[in-house]
């Protein structure tokens, strides 16, 4: 079950010659509950609409729960129209996302997280990927595993001073696959968010699974959420995607603090000379076009990979790297930018 297959089902039934699915002003899914704001063209057609609606959606597979409301058509709106719930205890909550995958969005997240832990603040990671959870491998703590306290709250693992959770921590071993669907997923994101024990931090980072699907949009409606980081590469292919994630994260009212241009060059070791790959120019013209602020340029460097490997982040193996100064400096931007709000 996913959201997309609900819109689908109600695409398939018409009020007043519109999709019922044109008519959704706001969704909301989590596990098996879903809720539903429509626009109400004509207050008489509240009763068909609801009716038509649960019709179709009774036919969907795992959804149990359905409460639906209406708005009236034209009438100003806050979006989203659902309750947003402030995790207890941390003071920022930040996403990064990217809009796809391959553009090394799980390593900035780490490496920023660690700078900001490195800034003084009390800091916690969550690693949002449920289908490849990466951030064990990156803080050496494969085959990690963690506990609940007597209130069932999931005990964090800790590394270089942060708290960290991750589904990677729960499983037999990094080779065995999650099959969960769409409810199941959700659960567990909720879980790491409420259910586990981050005590009081200034910053807890999360790290976004690729793509503009459900868990983003589940995630925005569900908790309150201080800003989104989005990272890309140079390359037009990757922007064409950051776009749409960037578009996402406004339509649901979360501040985009600024875009990340990750392998922005190559440092020739021999020469010093900037090599640009992937092309020069293209990020800052997209961040200006949207009206967003390039928060910096981490460069390719061989050892950003080794130490993600070796599970010791490159902030933290090679302060003096060009790559670690661009990700405490962005990290500092960042920082000073929601102590100002």
């Amino acid at each position: 079950m996913a959201v997309k297959e609900i819109m689908d089902s109600l695409a398939k039934q018409t009020v007043n010659n519109k999709k019922l699915s044109e008519l959704v002003k706001d969704i909301k899914l989590v596990g098996d509950k879903l809720e539903l704001v429509f626009m109400l063209p004509n207050k008489n057609l509240e009763k068909e609409i609801r009716e038509k609606a649960l019709s179709v959606l009774k036919d969907v597979e795992g959804l149990q729960d359905v409460e639906i409301s209406f708005t009236e058509m034209g009438q100003p709106v806050q979006s989203p129209a659902f309750h947003r719930t402030r995790l207890p205890g941390v003071k920022h909550l930040i996403v990064v996302g990217s809009g796809k995958g391959g553009v090394g969005k799980s390593t900035v997240a780490t490496n920023i997280a660690l700078s900001l832990s490195k800034l003084g603040y009390k800091v916690g990671l969550l690693d949002g990927d449920i289908y490849g959870p990466s951030i064990p491998t990156m803080l050496g703590l494969k085959n990690q595993r963690v506990e609940v306290d007597k209130f069932n709250r999931i005990i964090p693992a800790e590394a270089f001073g942060m708290k960290v959770m991750s589904v990677g921590f729960l499983l037999p071993s990094e080779d065995t696959p999650l099959i969960w669907r769409g409810p199941m997923l959700m659960k567990a994101l909720t879980q790491f968010l409420f259910d586990v024990k981050w005590g009081s931090l200034d910053f807890l980072v999360l790290d976004l699974p690729p793509g503009t699907g459900d868990v983003q949009l589940t995630l925005a409606q569900t908790v309150e959420i201080d800003g989104a980081i989005v990272v890309t590469t140079p390359q037009d292919v990757a922007l064409a995607d950051v776009k749409k994630a960037v578009v996402m994260f406004k339509e649901v009212g979360i501040p985009v603090l600024g875009v990340i241009e990750n392998m922005a060059y190559f440092v020739c070791p021999e020469s010093g000379n900037k090599y640009y790959i992937f092309g020069k120019g293209r990020v800052l013209a997209f961040a200006q076009a949207y009206g967003l602020k390039v928060l910096g340029s981490v460069p390719i460097e061989p050892e950003i990979a080794e130490t993600s490997d070796s599970g010791v982040p490159i902030v933290e193996s090679s302060a003096n790297s060009q790559s670690a100064k661009a990700f405490l400096s962005i990290a500092k931007i960042i920082a000073e930018e929601l102590e100002r709000r």
